[in-house]
């Protein structure tokens, strides 16, 4: 399929001790940096698995912003609609960690997703529109969002990303007018689910949204579509070194089974995805090529 994601990429930072953390002292320990972000991490997920695709984000000219595009171009994923921001940093994620692997904290310096306008993207919509599908996060600005839900033509599928961010596709689906389920399918978390709603007496993303795939983590996903849900439980894993990427894995696979496939094959697919990233530190494994969808 030819697919296009438009979404965040930043470069993720990620301390972590050697020995147990001391406030306001230097601790000995290691220092890693690797591209990610959830638009990107999907990208990446959806390339090994034999797509074509397109990442439209923002970047900025720094050295990190240059890191980025030379991976992206490196591992198959195309930028050519993106844009590069003169003067601006690029995206990062620092976090740091005890030596247990417990996360002490992290700073998120995502200005640069804020120049993702609707003005932005309305210069790329008729790009858009030739894609058989399209994937975003909700690092899109609100406004931003809005337009993509509105004036997307493909199947649309959304990752709600984090409970904070989950609003701005709440007020994304609260400007669009119309009857039909402009998003085609949403991933999300409980944390998610209760900012859109989903868990409100009388409330409902009713016909805003086709298919709602509900992760639960280590319990698997609950998937709900026509008013009926699924409970899918998580796939037996060895090997397991991090869950970070196994949310993203985890929509690139729904993604990958396609518009066609009914949602809880597409979900089935999804977990065994998500298994994979499991077994490695990195945010994508590339192992996932292995993987075809049957």
């Amino acid at each position: 399929m030819k697919i296009c994601v438009i979404g965040g990429a930043n470069m993720d930072i990620c301390a972590t001790t050697a020995v147990p953390f001391v406030a306001r002292d230097s601790n000995p320990g290691m220092v890693r940096t690797a591209p990610g972000g959830v638009g990107r991490n999907i990208a990446h997920n959806l390339v090994l698995l034999g797509n074509e695709v397109q990442l439209i984000t923002v970047f900025g000219d720094d050295g990190f912003g240059r890191m980025l595009r030379e991976h992206c171009a490196s591992v198959g994923i195309g930028t050519k609609y993106s844009r590069v921001v003169s003067g601006a940093r690029n995206a990062c994620f620092v976090s740091l960690n005890d030596s247990d692997g417990e996360l002490l904290g992290g700073v998120a310096d995502m200005a640069v997703t804020g120049l993702m306008t609707p003005e932005w993207l309305e210069s790329r919509l008729s790009k858009i529109n030739k894609f058989d599908v399209v994937v975003a996060d909700t690092n899109l600005p609100a406004e931003t969002l809005g337009m993509l839900v509105s004036c997307c033509e493909p199947p649309l599928y959304i990752d709600a990303v984090s409970s904070a961010k989950a609003m701005r596709l709440r007020e994304a689906l609260a400007m669009n007018r119309l009857h039909s389920d402009p998003v085609f399918a949403l991933k999300c978390n409980r944390l998610e689910a209760e900012v859109l709603g989903l868990f409100e007496p009388g409330r409902s993303l009713g016909s805003k949204v086709g298919r709602i795939y509900l992760s639960k983590g280590s319990e698997g996903v609950v998937v709900r579509e026509d008013g009926e849900e699924t409970a899918l439980p998580a796939l037996p894993a060895t090997g397991i070194v991090n869950a970070t990427g196994a949310g993203d894995a985890l929509l690139a696979g729904i993604v990958h089974a396609g518009p066609q496939a009914t949602a809880v094959d597409a979900a089935r697919f999804g977990l065994e995805c998500a298994r994979i990233a499991m077994q490695t530190s990195e945010a994508v494994n590339e192992e996932i090529k292995h993987l075809k969808y049957e």
